[in-house]
Protein backbone atom coordinates (compact mmCIF):
# COMPACT_ATOMS: atom_id res chain seq x y z
CA UNK A 1 0.00 0.00 0.00
CA UNK A 2 2.99 2.36 0.91
CA UNK A 3 4.99 1.60 -2.53
CA UNK A 4 1.52 2.65 -4.31
CA UNK A 5 1.08 5.83 -2.52
CA UNK A 6 4.28 6.57 -3.19
CA UNK A 7 4.74 5.96 -6.75
CA UNK A 8 1.00 7.97 -7.10
CA UNK A 9 2.64 11.30 -5.36
CA UNK A 10 5.94 11.12 -7.37
CA UNK A 11 3.39 10.91 -10.27
CA UNK A 12 1.19 13.48 -9.27
CA UNK A 13 4.47 15.82 -8.52
CA UNK A 14 5.82 15.60 -12.02
CA UNK A 15 2.41 16.60 -13.13
CA UNK A 16 2.64 19.17 -11.10
CA UNK A 17 4.13 22.87 -12.48
CA UNK A 18 7.96 23.76 -12.35
CA UNK A 19 6.56 26.80 -9.90
CA UNK A 20 4.26 24.11 -8.12
CA UNK A 21 7.12 21.82 -7.75
CA UNK A 22 9.58 24.46 -5.85
CA UNK A 23 6.48 25.23 -3.86
CA UNK A 24 5.84 21.80 -2.45
CA UNK A 25 9.91 20.98 -2.15
CA UNK A 26 10.17 24.55 0.02
CA UNK A 27 6.91 23.29 2.06
CA UNK A 28 8.71 19.80 2.63
CA UNK A 29 11.85 21.42 3.55
CA UNK A 30 10.29 23.63 6.33
CA UNK A 31 7.43 20.50 7.36
CA UNK A 32 11.26 18.93 8.20
CA UNK A 33 12.06 21.34 10.68
CA UNK A 34 14.44 23.43 8.76
CA UNK A 35 13.85 27.33 8.83
CA UNK A 36 13.62 26.70 12.91
CA UNK A 37 10.17 27.71 14.91
CA UNK A 38 8.37 30.21 12.46
CA UNK A 39 9.43 27.62 9.29
CA UNK A 40 10.81 30.67 6.71
CA UNK A 41 11.46 29.43 3.46
CA UNK A 42 10.27 30.70 0.19
CA UNK A 43 10.48 30.14 -3.12
CA UNK A 44 12.09 33.05 -5.30
CA UNK A 45 10.13 32.50 -8.03
CA UNK A 46 12.42 34.38 -10.11
CA UNK A 47 13.49 33.61 -13.63
CA UNK A 48 16.80 34.78 -13.38
CA UNK A 49 17.45 33.24 -9.66
CA UNK A 50 20.52 32.13 -10.54
CA UNK A 51 19.93 28.57 -10.25
CA UNK A 52 18.16 28.95 -6.39
CA UNK A 53 14.60 28.24 -6.37
CA UNK A 54 14.22 28.93 -2.99
CA UNK A 55 15.56 29.81 0.27
CA UNK A 56 15.28 28.44 4.03
CA UNK A 57 16.33 30.60 6.59
CA UNK A 58 17.74 28.86 9.74
CA UNK A 59 17.10 31.63 11.95
CA UNK A 60 14.73 35.04 12.29
CA UNK A 61 18.17 36.77 11.14
CA UNK A 62 18.92 35.13 8.25
CA UNK A 63 22.59 34.71 9.07
CA UNK A 64 22.55 31.12 8.04
CA UNK A 65 20.41 30.43 5.20
CA UNK A 66 20.19 27.01 3.18
CA UNK A 67 19.81 27.15 -0.83
CA UNK A 68 17.19 24.91 -2.73
CA UNK A 69 17.19 24.16 -6.05
CA UNK A 70 14.15 21.66 -7.31
CA UNK A 71 14.70 19.96 -10.84
CA UNK A 72 11.13 18.36 -12.63
CA UNK A 73 13.03 16.14 -14.72
CA UNK A 74 13.05 13.13 -16.65
CA UNK A 75 16.30 12.58 -16.76
CA UNK A 76 18.82 12.10 -15.04
CA UNK A 77 20.65 15.33 -13.06
CA UNK A 78 24.56 15.87 -13.95
CA UNK A 79 27.53 16.96 -12.74
CA UNK A 80 27.51 20.34 -14.82
CA UNK A 81 24.23 21.61 -12.95
CA UNK A 82 25.27 20.42 -9.44
CA UNK A 83 28.08 22.17 -10.11
CA UNK A 84 26.46 25.16 -11.46
CA UNK A 85 24.44 25.33 -8.32
CA UNK A 86 27.28 25.06 -5.86
CA UNK A 87 28.55 28.17 -7.61
CA UNK A 88 25.05 29.99 -7.60
CA UNK A 89 25.20 29.55 -3.61
CA UNK A 90 28.15 32.28 -3.66
CA UNK A 91 25.50 34.68 -4.22
CA UNK A 92 23.76 34.41 -0.86
CA UNK A 93 26.82 33.31 0.42
CA UNK A 94 25.20 29.72 1.55
CA UNK A 95 27.39 27.09 3.12
CA UNK A 96 24.22 24.60 2.88
CA UNK A 97 21.81 23.53 -0.13
CA UNK A 98 20.05 20.98 -0.76
CA UNK A 99 18.82 19.86 -5.29
CA UNK A 100 15.52 18.10 -5.25
CA UNK A 101 14.89 16.13 -8.17
CA UNK A 102 11.78 13.82 -9.45
CA UNK A 103 14.60 11.59 -11.09
CA UNK A 104 17.59 10.75 -9.95
CA UNK A 105 21.70 12.16 -9.97
CA UNK A 106 24.28 10.35 -12.07
CA UNK A 107 27.27 8.97 -10.25
CA UNK A 108 29.28 12.03 -11.19
CA UNK A 109 26.97 14.66 -9.67
CA UNK A 110 27.30 12.11 -6.63
CA UNK A 111 30.94 12.30 -6.32
CA UNK A 112 31.43 16.25 -7.01
CA UNK A 113 29.15 16.36 -4.07
CA UNK A 114 31.36 14.15 -1.64
CA UNK A 115 34.36 16.06 -3.36
CA UNK A 116 33.37 20.00 -2.33
CA UNK A 117 35.00 21.56 0.30
CA UNK A 118 33.27 24.35 2.43
CA UNK A 119 29.69 23.89 1.47
CA UNK A 120 27.66 20.55 2.64
CA UNK A 121 24.84 19.62 -0.34
CA UNK A 122 22.72 17.16 -0.15
CA UNK A 123 20.92 15.83 -3.36
CA UNK A 124 17.54 14.08 -2.42
CA UNK A 125 16.04 11.98 -6.48
CA UNK A 126 12.75 11.48 -6.84
CA UNK A 127 11.88 8.02 -5.18
CA UNK A 128 13.38 9.73 -1.62
CA UNK A 129 11.48 12.88 -2.30
CA UNK A 130 8.15 10.53 -1.98
CA UNK A 131 9.43 9.20 1.20
CA UNK A 132 9.74 12.51 2.87
CA UNK A 133 6.91 13.70 1.82
CA UNK A 134 5.13 10.98 3.09
CA UNK A 135 6.96 10.70 6.40
CA UNK A 136 6.60 14.67 6.93
CA UNK A 137 2.98 14.46 5.68
CA UNK A 138 3.01 16.48 2.54
CA UNK A 139 0.61 16.26 0.08
CA UNK A 140 -0.89 13.37 1.79
CA UNK A 141 -3.36 12.53 4.47
CA UNK A 142 -3.92 9.70 6.84
CA UNK A 143 -7.22 8.05 5.71
CA UNK A 144 -7.00 5.06 8.06
CA UNK A 145 -5.68 4.83 11.82
CA UNK A 146 -5.27 1.54 13.74
CA UNK A 147 -5.55 1.46 16.96
CA UNK A 148 -4.04 -1.60 19.08
CA UNK A 149 -4.25 -2.35 22.56
CA UNK A 150 -2.81 -4.56 25.41
CA UNK A 151 -3.47 -4.86 28.73
CA UNK A 152 -1.55 -2.85 31.07
CA UNK A 153 0.63 -4.28 33.09
CA UNK A 154 1.14 -1.69 35.41
CA UNK A 155 -2.85 -1.09 35.84
CA UNK A 156 -2.96 -4.59 37.36
CA UNK A 157 -0.17 -3.90 39.82
CA UNK A 158 -2.47 -4.47 43.05
CA UNK A 159 -0.68 -2.20 45.56
CA UNK A 160 -4.21 -1.04 46.96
Amino acid sequence: MQKATREELLDRVKESSPAFFEKVVVDLLVAMGYGGKTGSGTVTGKPKDGGIDGIIREDKLGLDVICVQAKKWEGVVGRPIVQQFVGSMDFTRARKGVIITTSSFSSEAIDFIKRIEGKKVVLIDGDRLAELMMEHKVGVITSKLYELQEVSGDYFDEDV
